[in-house]
Parts: structure tokens; C-alpha cells; sequence
């Protein structure tokens, strides 16, 4: 006689969490939704992650299977993202949509200044080759400031709503913020865009002094205080993430 032994209990297969893609390592952050009736694959602004969302409960198999299926879609979204690196010397940088070479002085101080040489709009630096991240991303940031400032103002005005505070930080996930008590936030990232894009996130941040939501009446504030609206998001959908992956 041959007696039945217990039966053997698998063991569950862990999930993903990291997925390769053009031989980089991308971590992988996943979010179970009860009320997801399918899986979403979002890149991460700058694209150094990913993130899914999937319904509850979802076996790791079906994960797998679905990060294979898209891997040839991560793969081409991901080749539009510049993985610029650290910013060095004879580098390039976009400021106000216009390539800067960047060149260093040789002097340890000195302010950093944007001219013209040989014909090439260049970014004069001053400082050590290890300062170029900061004293760029100082130069793009008084540049934010002194563009969006004078613009907020301007669309403020003409809604006739005031403005209690502009601050101006490094976020990764969004471009701008605003309250009802009328303090509006901007990744100053927005300094490598070209003038028309800056426009368009001035504009939507102060349309929503007015209006607190992304219905209808606030597109129609937003473009006209920015005919440019429906090309700026374009720009910035198309766009966006080459600035969130510069390295400072």
C-alpha cells in the first residue's frame, strides 16, 4: 500500500522590482487598485522608473507577461528620454529653448553669463569643473525666476486676481502648482523650455486663480490668456521628460 503524502505548496513567485530596459536598470514601483480592472505602465518623469498599477490581488505570472508584451514600448519611450549625465565643459544646455554651449572661464568667480562666440550662443562658468551643475542650474534658476515672475504678474492682472506668493522648486513629478489662497509653485526646470512653453505654465497657473479645476472654463481662461496652449502641452508631452533627466 501506498500512502498519499501532503501535497506540496508552491511557493509564491515574488514580483518584479526592476525592470532592464536598453541595458539600464529601472526600478519598478507597483500599485495595487481595487477598482483597476487592467494593468497601467507609467515612465517616470526624467525616465529613471517605472511604475504600475494593477487591479488587486494579480498574480506575479500576469505581471511578468505584460511588462514582456511592452517591453518594445518602454524601449522606444525611453530612447526619446536624453540621458544627459553631469553637465560638463563644451556641454550643452537649453535655456528658453535655445542650445547654450558651455564654457568654462578658467576664473574661480565670476557670475555665470549667457554671450554669444564664434556665432554660438554659449553659457560662460566660472569655478571648478565639479561646480557646473550648481552654477548652471543657478543661472537656470534666476532665469525661471525673472521670466515667470513678470508673466504671472501679466496673466494675474488681466484676470484681475491676486497673487500672494511664487515659489520655485525641483519637482519630478509636476510643473507647477497653485492654491486657492493664491500661492503658485514652478519646477524652475522650466527655463530650458522655449518662451512660449514658459508662457503656457504661467498661464494655466494663474487660470486656476480663477479656476480650480481642468473643466472647460478653465481651458478657455488658460488659452486666452496663452493662444499657444494646445501647442505648449504638446511641446511639453513631447518634451518634458528630456528636461526632468538633465543631470545637475
Amino acid at each position: 500500500m501506498f500512502g498519499l503524502g501532503r501535497p506540496t505548496r508552491r511557493t509564491a513567485q515574488p514580483r518584479p522590482s526592476a525592470v532592464t530596459v536598453n541595458g539600464r536598470d529601472l526600478p519598478l514601483a507597483i500599485r495595487e487598485n481595487a477598482r483597476a480592472t487592467r494593468m497601467t505602465l507609467r515612465i517616470e518623469p526624467g525616465g529613471q522608473a517605472l511604475k504600475l498599477t494593477i487591479p488587486k490581488g494579480l498574480a506575479a505570472r500576469e505581471i511578468d507577461e505584460f511588462l514582456t508584451r511592452h517591453h518594445g514600448w518602454l524601449m522606444t519611450r525611453l530612447a526619446r528620454v536624453e540621458d544627459a549625465g553631469p553637465l560638463a565643459d563644451q556641454g550643452k544646455i537649453s535655456i528658453r529653448g535655445v542650445d547654450h554651449r558651455i564654457a568654462l572661464t578658467g576664473k574661480l568667480r565670476g557670475i555665470t553669463e549667457q554671450t554669444e562666440l564664434d556665432g554660438v550662443p554659449t553659457l560662460l562658468v566660472s569655478g571648478l569643473p565639479e561646480h557646473i551643475g550648481r552654477r548652471v542650474s543657478d543661472h537656470l534658476k534666476r532665469v525661471a525666476k525673472t521670466e515667470l515672475q513678470r508673466l504671472v504678474h501679466m496673466h494675474a492682472a488681466t484676470l484681475g486676481k491676486p497673487v500672494r506668493a511664487i515659489a520655485y522648486k525641483d519637482t519630478k513629478s509636476r510643473w507647477g502648482s497653485c492654491t486657492s489662497e493664491g500661492n503658485l509653485s514652478f519646477s524652475w526646470r522650466i527655463a530650458m523650455a522655449p518662451d512660449f512653453v514658459i508662457d503656457y505654465l504661467a498661464a494655466h497657473e494663474v487660470a486656476h486663480l480663477k479656476e480650480m479645476n481642468h473643466g472647460p472654463d478653465f481651458w478657455a481662461t488658460c488659452k486666452a490668456l496663452c493662444p499657444r496652449t494646445t501647442e505648449a502641452k504638446r511641446w511639453l508631452k513631447q518634451n518634458g521628460s528630456r528636461l526632468f533627466a538633465v543631470a545637475f
